[in-house]
């Protein structure tokens, strides 16, 4: 369901899913998914859903389920784009993405969310171009949304059925990184709700 004065053809056009963009994350390729994204589509500026935060992951069992994956490109994604979450989302770094991923050991406080290169960012605050690479498993949905802010001011709301997909994938790739196909020049933010977590803390997944 599409909410807001925007149509389908639009909220789809300019979130630019596209097939190829990822092309590394055989983890995630291949396995059954889910459609259960609920909305999509212009909103106000929200007020953040109180969320509990319990110490323990949610506990999942069986087939990666995905939701709808939505990724935003430039030059709609531009610096100082914002991403608002529900509080007290919890949020654990993926290792190695491009190469062997796995979780990290520790995890924090959305927004706060360990770089590629070891830096504390703010992930909610979309950087410059050129900006150390983000990717993390985000945890502690009681409620299933996020609000991408755009500089532009556009405002997009996305919600799905947090009972049936606890987590979210979240990757943001901004120029850092250098190896093929980057070359330095990709610039993305991608969203995609899951059912378990795809990445083992001490097994890396080729």
């Amino acid at each position: 369901m599409i909410r807001g004065s925007r149509g389908r053809a639009e909220a789809e056009r300019t979130d630019g899913a596209a097939e190829g963009t990822l092309g590394r994350r055989g983890v995630l390729g291949g396995l059954a998914a889910l459609p259960v994204l609920y909305g999509i589509g212009s909103a106000t500026p929200a007020v953040a859903a109180t969320a509990a935060w319990s110490d323990n992951l949610p506990k999942a069992t069986g087939d990666l389920v995905r939701g709808t994956e939505r990724s935003y490109h430039a030059p709609l994604l531009a610096a100082g784009t914002r991403l608002l979450l529900p509080t007290g989302i919890k949020a654990v770094p993926v290792l190695d993405y491009y190469h062997g991923p796995h979780l990290a050991s520790a995890q924090s406080v959305w927004p706060h969310v360990t770089a590629t290169d070891g830096t504390s960012v703010d992930a909610s605050i979309i950087p410059e171009r050129g900006a150390p690479t983000r990717i993390a498993i985000l945890s502690g949905f009681t409620e299933g949304w996020y609000e991408l802010s755009h500089a532009n001011g556009r405002t997009d709301r996305v919600t799905w059925d947090a009972r049936k997909l606890p987590f979210l994938w979240f990757y943001a790739e901004f120029g850092a990184t250098k190896e093929a196909p980057y070359y330095n020049w990709f610039y993305t933010l991608a969203l995609q709700p899951l059912s378990r977590t795809p990445y083992s803390r001490t097994t890396r997944i080729r």
